[in-house]
């Protein structure tokens, strides 16, 4: 007959090496325990030595674009929400920060965020407001930087705004330079009206006719203006627009505030928890290894 072999019982031996494991622990419970208190010492003194930094952020408008004529949104740059976070983490952007504030490129790498300030229920075309954030080891530097990349982001996403305010700002003067061509022309035929009244040479036929005239000229100079002004208004809305709705812009400027480069909690935490475990396994290995050291044959 083939004889039965017993099944091992696993769940057994995991119990006793748990509970084997339990009281090496317990028998030398002051490894776990100072490794604990050497953890958490030693993570607070590394959280002291790193130092603090500082964080800078600027709050930006980044603006909302409308047609030639004002009458409505049209998409850009300025309403796309990837837009910023793109920028000012490109290359060019960062050199730019770097060479406005001070610090190195590779400072700035890793160190510089972005994030949208979107209401509840806002609208997907409505510009939001954005924050940039810059880490950087002195306040001076990270303010520079901040506001250096928000400059940078407005220069490229202004272009359509910037030509647009241009071409108001022509228009405008333009309009003024012709109201004073006409204020000219106008305040000429008044006198030119008076003279001709006053001039005891001229004929009644020939004054009407030149009186004639010259009401006709003040007549289409005044059509004119009425015209101009029109236009002039119309164009100043038009800016007043562009610039305060419009076109990007920095809302609050950069300003820096300490903060740690690891909280002191966090760094006591972890570092009790590690020394707890170091501790606990020293605790677990320290009777083998004095078994082991035990049996060595003495010289």
């Amino acid at each position: 007959m083939s004889e039965t072999r017993s099944v091992p019982d696993l769940d057994g031996e995991r119990e006793i090496d748990l509970r084997s494991a339990w009281e090496r622990a317990a028998a030398r419970w002051w490894l776990p325990v100072g490794g604990l208190v050497a953890g958490a010492v030693l993570g607070v003194l590394l959280s002291v030595g790193g130092g603090d930094v500082y964080r800078a952020k600027t709050l930006l408008y980044m603006g909302q674009p409308f047609t030639t004529s004002g009458g409505g949104q049209i998409q850009s740059l300025a309403t796309n929400p990837k837009t910023v976070s793109e920028i000012v983490r490109s290359e060019s952007a960062l050199r730019r920060a770097a060479a406005a504030s001070g610090l190195r490129v590779g400072q700035l790498r890793g160190n510089v965020t972005s994030q949208a300030i979107v209401s509840t229920g806002q609208g997907k075309n409505v510009s939001p407001l954005v924050e940039i954030t810059v880490q950087a080891p002195a306040p001076g530097k990270a303010a520079k930087a901040a506001d250096a990349l928000a400059t940078a982001v407005i220069d490229q996403v202004s272009t359509y705004v910037d030509e647009k305010i241009a071409l108001l700002r022509r228009q405008i003067t333009s309009s003024n330079l012709e109201l004073g061509q006409i204020d000219e022309r106008v305040s000429g035929a008044e006198s030119q009206l008076q003279q001709i009244r006053a001039d005891k040479t001229l004929s009644s036929v020939e004054k009407l006719i030149a009186i004639g005239s010259l009401n006709s000229t003040i007549g289409f100079a005044e059509q004119r203006r009425g015209t101009v002004q029109q236009e002039l208004f119309q164009n100043q809305q038009l800016l007043s627009l562009a610039e305060n709705v419009e076109k990007s812009k920095i809302v609050q400027p950069a300003l820096a505030v300490r903060t740690t480069a690891t909280s002191r909690r966090n760094a006591a935490a972890v570092g009790a928890l590690l020394g707890l475990l170091l501790g606990a396994l020293a605790a677990y290995l320290a009777d083998p290894l004095l078994a082991r050291r035990n049996a060595l044959p003495r010289v």
